[in-house]
């Protein structure tokens, strides 16, 4: 089923069909190279408009719209930020990931869907001071008390920064865990995609 698609496959009107053609082409890609390369897990694959491609749409809404630098950390094979690049493309989005096939992926997909995104090839604690987001987000990384690891020099760079985190049913022992080291503002909202998951939605965050 396609993004945004009633089970008879009609467009319900959250996407344009431009959007969606884009999205379409992007799942075309997925299924080729996941042939030779690691992408996504193996059972995930049948159900990827689900599991990926809807469960990245669902951020849009939760993007301010003063933001306009957008970072996503071990993007991976792009969920959710060049999906979130097709759906937003006024959106500065920079796709950080350390596996140099992934990149490659990455890239082909930018070039045939005319996605204009900035791919870094680098690990996350390489990227210090080379980009000043106003939004981090990640998806199926790291818990969180890794992930603010990961923010933290950003936060100090960018008061204002905002992360968006996907987690799943684990997500009250990671915020524990994690608030035994930093300190944060928090906002947790149900995912639409996982009855038992969640996105976490964390400001002003500083080290204890």
């Amino acid at each position: 089923m396609s993004p945004k698609q009633n089970q008879d496959g009609e467009n319900s009107g959250d996407v344009s069909r431009e959007t969606r053609e884009k999205l379409e082409a992007y799942h075309a890609l997925l299924l080729k190279w996941q042939k030779a390369i690691n992408l996504v897990s193996a059972g995930s694959l049948n159900e990827s408009w689900e599991r990926h491609f809807n469960d990245s749409i669902q951020l849009e809404s939760h993007i301010p719209e003063s933001a306009g630098i957008l970072a996503d950390f071990g993007s991976g094979a792009g969920f959710p930020g060049l999906v979130l690049a097709i759906l937003k493309p006024e959106l500065d989005v920079h796709l950080i990931e350390s596996d140099a096939r992934k990149c490659e992926f990455l890239r082909t997909v930018s070039r045939e869907t005319n996605t204009p995104v900035s791919i870094h090839n680098a690990r996350i604690e390489d990227m210090d001071g080379q980009i000043k987001p106003d939004m981090i987000m990640a998806r199926a990384l790291a818990n969180l008390e890794k992930l603010c690891g990961y923010c933290l020099p950003f936060a100090q760079e960018n008061p204002a920064l905002e992360m968006l985190f996907m987690k799943g049913e684990k997500a009250s022992a990671e915020i524990e865990e994690a608030q035994q080291k930093f300190r944060f503002d928090l906002e947790q909202f149900p995912s639409q995609t996982d009855e038992a998951g969640a996105i976490l939605r964390l400001k002003n965050l500083q080290s204890l």
